[in-house]
């Protein structure tokens, strides 16, 4: 069946299936392991009501690795793998994460002709509104799951965080925002 058209449930059960087989659920992870906070991320996203690609790019988005957490699942040069398994808007959506220089990208993300960094190319290029958006939103999600667990996490990172999310505040739903606000001005402890 065709990732694009089938169920939203049926591609994330087998992007578990895919997760497992290469070892996620064996990968410690604040929280637990990999697959566990990425599950809790896709779930993340469904509560703020995501549109079904972006909850499979959260259940999918460290596939390639990320600028904070190196380990990849899968090489590059097998993209296509995953696209056939979440579907070619996911994959976008995993690649542009998993790609992002965040030291280069965050300081101008909120600027629509801010170029967005890519740490496997070197390249930079500016992505469509859409993707930007879904950048910051998948970005909010995955970063609240890491304060939400980690209360040290939230005292060393709350504030940046807070920060950087205030100035991308127009690109996240209302219900990502005021989780934001929610939990990253949590106080601590």
């Amino acid at each position: 069946m065709d990732p694009n058209t089938e169920p939203a449930s049926r591609a994330a059960d087998r992007a578990v299936a895919l997760l497992r087989e290469l070892g996620a659920d064996g990968i410690t992870h604040p929280g637990g392991t990999l697959l566990a906070h990425l599950g809790r991320v896709r779930d993340r996203l469904a509560l703020w009501r995501a549109r079904p690609a972006l909850q499979l790019a959260g259940l999918c988005h460290a596939f390639y690795g990320t600028d904070g957490f190196p380990t990849g699942l899968l090489p590059l040069d097998r993209r296509t793998d995953l696209a056939a398994v979440i579907g070619a808007e996911a994959e976008e959506i995993v690649y542009a994460y998993a790609s992002c220089d965040r030291t280069a990208t965050y300081p101008d993300l909120a600027r629509p002709d801010a170029p967005f960094h890519d740490r496997f190319t070197g390249r930079s290029r500016v992505p469509e509104p859409r993707l930007r958006r879904d950048f910051a939103e998948l970005s909010a999600a995955n970063e609240l799951d890491l304060a939400r667990i980690d209360p040290a996490f939230r005292d060393r990172w709350g504030p940046e965080l807070l920060s950087l999310f205030t100035r991308v505040q127009d690109l996240l739903t209302t219900d990502a925002w005021l989780d934001c606000r929610t939990v990253l001005a949590a106080p601590a402890g």
